[in-house]
This record gives C-alpha cells, sequence and structure tokens, in this order.
C-alpha cells in the first residue's frame, strides 16, 4: 500500500485546505495566465504562514506562505491548493523551496495538469522524505482554476456565455436598442465576469450597433485591486466581412484587441490611438470563421477563460458548436414585446434537437436574477444539426 493511500485527511485538514482556498480566491482576477493557488502553513494547530498567488512573473503561493512562517516552517504542515510547481519558470520550483524549508508534510488538493508538473511535484517532495496527502477538497480546487485545467488538458479555454434578456426571453428592440435592459448590480456584476476572463469575444454588429468599450472598469466593478494588479483582457472582435472601422470606441480604450475573421486578407485597421495593439487572425470553416480553431489560438496564447458578450447570432453559433462550458444569463423583471430581438439564434424544428442545460446557480443581483448553467453533455440531448455548422 503506497503512502499515498495510508495517510488519511483528518477534518482539520479540511479546514486548513479551505483556508487556502479562501487565499487562493484573492488572485481570481489578478494571477492571469498562472493559476489561482493560496497555501497555509501549520504547526502545532496554529496558522504560522500564508500566502496566495498574486500575479504571472512574482512570487508563487508557498514563497509568500514560507518568508511569513520563516524558519518556524521546519517540521510544519504547508497545505497547498495546487501541486507545487516542479519546473524552474518564471519562478524557481516550489516543492524545492518546501524542501529547503523542511516541511514535514504537504496536503495537496488537485495535482497540477501542466504536463512540465503533472505528478513531479508531489513527488519530488516524497523522494525528499516529506509525507504528501492528496486530493484534499479536490473539487473546489479544481472549481478555482477549471479554466486552466481545461486549457492544459484539451488544448481549449474555458467558454463562458453571458446574455441579458427580459422576462420574454428578448435582449433587444427591434432597431437594436437594449441600453438598458438590466440595472446596475448586474452591469457591476458582468465588469467581475469580465475581470477574471483572459479575453472577451464579441461580434461585428455588437461593435457597431452598441459601440461597447468591453473594458473592466475595476472601480465601477468594486474589485478593490491595487492599480499595479489591475489588468484588462483581451478583446476579440468576430469581424468576418470586416466592417468595423477604427472609429468604433473599442479602439480608443486600454488594453489589446484582436480581429478574427475568415479570410486570407484582413484590413488593417489603425488604432485611434497608442493605448495598445490590435492583432489579426483568420481561420475559416465553411466560409465563416472557425470558432474551435479560434478558442485553440487564444489557448495557445495562454488564454484560460474566456467571456462571450455578443448578439443573438454569434452566442447561437457557439452552443451550436457545443463550446459554451457556462451560460450566464441576467433576467431583467420586464417586458420588451414580440417584435423585440430574441435570446439566441438558433434554427430548430422539432424537439429531438432542443439542448438541455443543467442549474448550477440561481440568485438574485439587484433586482435581476442570474442563471448560471452548465451544459448538458449526453449526446442523445445534443443538437441533431451537423457541429461541421459551427462557425459564423
Amino acid at each position: 500500500m503506497t503512502e499515498q493511500a495510508t495517510d488519511h485527511l483528518s477534518i482539520k485538514d479540511t479546514e486548513w485546505m479551505s483556508l487556502a482556498l479562501q487565499l487562493a480566491e484573492r488572485g481570481r482576477y489578478t494571477t492571469s495566465p498562472n493559476p489561482r493557488v493560496g497555501c497555509v502553513i501549520v504547526k502545532n494547530d496554529n496558522v504560522i504562514g500564508e500566502g496566495w498567488h498574486q500575479q504571472a512573473g512574482g512570487p508563487h503561493a508557498e514563497v509568500h506562505a514560507l518568508r511569513d512562517a520563516g524558519d518556524n516552517a521546519k517540521g510544519a504542515t504547508a497545505y497547498v491548493t495546487l501541486e507545487p510547481c516542479s519546473h524552474h519558470g518564471r519562478t524557481p520550483p516550489c516543492a524545492e523551496g518546501l524542501i529547503k524549508a523542511g516541511v514535514a508534510r504537504v496536503v495537496g488538493a488537485v495535482r497540477d495538469p501542466n504536463p512540465e508538473v503533472a505528478g513531479r511535484g508531489f513527488q519530488m517532495l516524497r523522494d525528499a522524505g516529506i509525507k504528501v496527502t492528496e486530493a484534499c477538497l479536490p473539487e473546489q480546487a479544481y472549481a478555482l482554476n477549471a479554466g486552466f485545467m481545461k486549457r492544459m488538458t484539451s488544448g481549449l479555454p474555458l467558454v463562458r456565455l453571458k446574455l441579458a434578456m427580459s422576462l420574454d426571453g428578448r435582449t433587444a428592440m427591434q432597431s437594436g436598442e437594449s441600453q438598458w435592459i438590466t440595472g446596475p448590480e448586474a452591469r457591476r456584476d458582468v465588469q467581475r465576469l469580465r475581470a477574471q476572463s483572459c479575453a472577451v469575444i464579441t461580434g461585428a454588429d455588437s461593435v457597431i450597433i452598441d459601440n461597447p468599450s468591453m473594458t473592466v472598469r475595476a472601480d465601477e466593478a468594486e474589485l478593490n485591486i491595487p492599480t499595479e494588479l489591475q489588468r484588462q483582457p483581451l478583446r476579440v472582435i468576430i469581424d468576418g466581412s470586416e466592417r468595423v472601422t477604427s472609429t468604433a470606441k473599442i479602439f480608443a480604450q486600454p488594453g489589446d484587441i484582436l480581429i478574427a475573421g475568415h479570410t486570407s486578407r484582413q484590413q488593417k485597421i489603425e488604432r485611434s490611438s497608442a493605448l495598445g495593439k490590435t492583432d489579426y487572425w483568420s481561420g475559416a470553416k465553411n466560409e465563416k470563421t472557425d470558432l474551435t480553431a479560434l478558442l485553440k489560438y487564444l489557448a495557445a496564447q495562454q488564454c484560460n477563460e474566456v467571456l462571450v458578450e455578443s448578439g443573438a447570432q454569434l452566442a447561437g453559433a457557439f452552443i451550436d458548436a457545443g463550446l459554451v462550458d457556462e451560460l450566464v444569463v441576467y433576467c431583467a423583471p420586464t417586458l420588451l414585446g414580440s417584435e423585440a430581438r430574441p435570446l439566441l439564434s438558433l434554427p430548430m424544428s422539432d424537439m429531438k434537437q432542443q439542448i438541455r442545460w443543467h442549474w448550477q446557480d440561481v440568485r438574485m443581483v439587484g433586482n435581476d436574477v442570474r442563471l448560471t448553467l452548465l451544459p448538458d453533455l449526453r449526446p442523445t440531448l445534443r443538437s441533431v444539426k451537423n457541429t461541421e455548422q459551427e462557425g459564423l
């Protein structure tokens, strides 16, 4: 029987790991593209060190916690929400730091799926004579870094689709007027979704009709993020027909932009300010922008979580292609009428084409309701339409 199997978890272990997860949560908006990690060092039932990863390139959670504990870390137990790294990146291996500090035991939540780690960190600790216990609150730890986990295991980012609708399932008047359906609390909540995302995807129609900034406004979102840790997600505009012009408000905002299309030629749009850079990407499938290829490209650029904020056509294309991992719908207590625009463009003709979802969370946000749903992955309930038509 292995050491891992004989070293059982206690109630105390889960309590200390819960604290480590709370610390990791503090990095939700700042660690990208790195995972959110927390570490607690305990000795004689007292916390002697704690830390969390704050931003890529900076010290990891274990380093902060070991600095906090000092020489007292010798003989202690370290609780880490993700397997300590075993390789030299922008910082030295955290497993090596724990060994040098002389900790006696390490309790981990989940293994790091990064191929450069993938069990090697835990093995390095075991080889040094440190007792290692794995799988302490793994589901909570996995959920905190679902985007990072998915990118490392599938080569795709986690895709979160955000929509806002009236009680009768409408998103805008027939003219396109949509400001505002939801209240200020819901709009602040959306800011938080943007802030935790590595990229925000929208379509040309949304840029032309709504003229959005698509930026994170930390003060408005009440995130309380130090200025030096604030960042803007990459803003991706899907514009296959090259209709977006440089006069759009989005080009005058801070942060980088990627224009994605499906032709080999992309018209070069000059930025109206020097606040970032504009790049171009093209990939076609059935004469439309290949959404899967775009997501693979974003994952290669180290995007863990992608937020889609768009109109009915692009949102429907992502769902129909089976690319949405989480659906977030804000429902406002208002009616827009039968002539208003629908939530999604998903042409269906019979019941077997329906796409079912599972309720994950339902809560009030101001005077609106936020619905969070996960896809039902059972193939019998997926659309029978050929998913080759997944482009836009």
